[in-house]
């Protein structure tokens, strides 16, 4: 049997960005609050939190006054900034810059006048902070059925994006939305249609993985696929592997592991998230070989 572990996959440059600042704080010996998970990966966090870093959600903010809290590559809404200057906090802003620049984006159509729509997650951590550079006057959705009746097609629209959603998803939402404001007319005498732009602003490092996984599937018998249960990312590529290859298990952690999966296998990948650490899929390919040795 080979195990290869596809060399495309795990942090994505954000996150590793993200890490690297928080371990060069707690280098220092700086104590450090993170403001949420750090990443969507427990054993990352573990790790990290064997160094020092100490998570706390945004209700337990006032308690870390006078500390440093670390801002994660999510991003938060400029209410938390303003909680965190009240309390003394000083804050240790690890924003990915795409979502830096996604959150720009929307406030400048926002004060534009414009209707804005997120496709994504409502409650994820990164749309929460999208929505609040808007004021929450947002209407957010993860597919067309879920915007109709809900938006105002009478109104210049622009439609965005959370950065680890799916292309194919989007372009369906926007077809859609540029198909309903064409039919509109706001003003009868004139005939004008309503404003509608289209923002692809999903993580290109996040969809150029779409082919590169979908090869590394293919070329597999079977595939593990590491990644935290709650990364959103974590699912639309697994959703991706499966469909490149029926024989793609989903794995948090070694120990979910099970021997029935390798059955008669020649060829097992290992791939996983841009929150998946590179240490834990090496781990998974040592166990995947450990299992056929001991089972031969």
């Amino acid at each position: 049997m080979t195990v290869s572990i596809d060399q495309s996959s795990g942090f994505c440059w954000g996150v590793v960005r993200t890490i690297e600042i928080a371990e060069d704080e707690l280098q220092k010996g700086n104590e450090i609050y993170s403001l949420g998970d750090v990443i969507h990966n427990p054993q990352e966090i573990a790790r990290l939190k064997d160094k020092g870093l100490q998570t706390i959600s945004g209700a337990e903010l006032e308690a870390a006054r006078g500390k440093k809290v670390l801002i994660r590559a999510h991003g938060e809404a400029p209410e938390t900034y303003k909680r965190a200057e009240e309390y003394g906090i000083e804050i240790i802003d690890a924003t990915c810059p795409v979502v830096t620049k996604l959150q720009e984006r929307i406030r400048k159509y926002f004060d534009g006048g414009y209707q804005i729509i997120i496709f994504g997650k409502k409650n994820h951590a990164e749309v929460i902070g999208l929505r609040g550079v808007c004021e929450d006057k947002c209407v957010v959705a993860q597919s067309v059925e879920e915007l109709k009746g809900v938006i105002d097609l009478s109104s210049k629209t622009v439609l965005f994006s959370q950065t680890t959603m799916d292309k194919a998803s989007f372009y369906e939402m926007k077809a859609y939305l540029q198909s309903a404001v064409a039919e509109l007319v706001v003003d009868s005498a004139e005939e004008i249609a309503a404003e509608f732009h289209a923002k692809d602003t999903i993580c290109g490092q996040v969809s150029g993985r779409d082919k590169k996984l979908r090869a590394f599937a293919q070329q597999n018998d079977v595939m593990i696929f590491v990644a935290g249960k709650n990364s959103s990312n974590g699912k639309v590529l697994f959703d991706i592997c499966r469909d490149a290859n029926s024989h793609s298990y989903f794995i948090e952690s070694v120990d979910e592991l099970k021997a029935e999966w390798l059955a008669g296998a020649e060829r097992v990948g290992v791939s996983g998230a841009t929150s998946t650490p590179m240490w834990l899929m090496e781990n998974v390919r040592d166990a995947v070989l450990a299992q056929y040795n001991s089972a031969a």
